[in-house]
């Protein structure tokens, strides 16, 4: 019975913490603007990719969803993050997973053209995910005061 108690009351502790820690992170983060930089290949595995996914989802468990506008800016050898989620697998569960949560995927025109790509070679690329150039793209977010990160 004591165990019992004991066992209860510890996990009671531990929900109130994680509660804390979470509300206090929500405080502490308030509202972001947050433009993440990939142009990179993805390497053995898409293993650099799948960190950058990482690196996206610990950023929205720390803001929470609703106090984060993010945007990845995909160009270059980038587009290869995509081009691998085509295919079922861990890659595009991540990437599933994080439009679910409102992060946009914006691809770069210039390099679907240098590249001879169509956007249904890649994963859920619509027209509206489409801009024009995605250096200028990343300029412009940063002057509309989105942070820049690259992974």
């Amino acid at each position: 019975m004591k165990f019992r108690l004991l066992t209860l009351l510890t996990a009671a502790i531990m929900a109130v913490s994680a509660f804390s820690i979470s509300a206090s992170a929500e405080e502490r983060y308030g509202k972001q603007k947050v433009v993440y930089h990939i142009n990179y290949p993805g390497g053995e595995e898409d293993k650099a990719y799948m960190g950058a996914m990482r690196n996206i989802q610990n950023h929205i468990n720390a803001v929470g969803a609703k106090n984060l506008d993010l945007k990845v800016v995909i160009h270059g050898n980038g587009i290869s993050l995509l081009k691998s989620a085509k295919d079922a697998g861990a890659l595009q569960t991540s990437v599933a997973n994080l439009k679910s949560q409102n992060v946009s995927f914006q691809v770069c025109a210039n390099t679907l053209k240098g590249k001879k790509l169509s956007p249904d070679q890649l994963y859920e690329v619509f027209d509206e995910d489409i801009v024009p150039s995605g250096v200028a793209e990343l300029a412009h977010l940063q002057a509309k005061g989105y942070t820049y990160i690259k992974p």
